[in-house]
């Protein structure tokens, strides 16, 4: 009995590790649902070599009007999500929360977003990203 309850919290502790460094969820081509009319918005999640890379781009009338390119990487060990638009210098996030299916990231020193969530809701892979004044929603589905 003294050695099952040590080896319980063990087996749940290298779970919970295991689920940490997962992010297969987020890997696919996905098509933005809740977009407004004429525009397109993509994201598309690759793993490459242990980490995890997305492109994001809105498209509207024909014409590509957001685009920007992002990473899950290790910065000191702990997981980031760097944000790199096409002129601009990278915007790391830290996680402050993760679990399975879902993750949240922050930076307080961006004026927008502040906050950036990613979970999944059955088929649908949620994003949202805010700041104190306004919080903007995206839904995902698989293409």
């Amino acid at each position: 009995m003294k050695l099952v309850l040590p080896f319980i919290v063990f087996v749940i502790f290298l779970s919970s590790c295991q689920n940490q460094e997962d992010f297969s969820w987020l890997e696919g081509d996905w098509v933005r649902i809740n977009e407004q009319i004429n525009r397109e918005t993509f994201e598309q999640w690759e793993e490459v070599n242990g980490l995890y890379k997305g492109v994001g781009l809105t498209i509207s009338e024909g014409d590509t009007v957001f685009n920007e390119n992002m990473a899950l990487e290790k910065i000191d060990d702990n997981w980031a999500l760097v944000v790199s638009s096409v002129n601009d210098a990278p915007t790391v996030f830290k996680f402050t929360e993760q679990g399975a299916n879902f993750f949240t990231c922050e930076n307080p020193a961006n004026e927008f977003p502040k906050a950036i969530k990613y979970f999944m809701a059955g088929d649908t892979l949620k994003a949202e990203i805010s700041n104190d004044q306004m919080s903007i929603d995206f839904a995902f589905l698989k293409e």
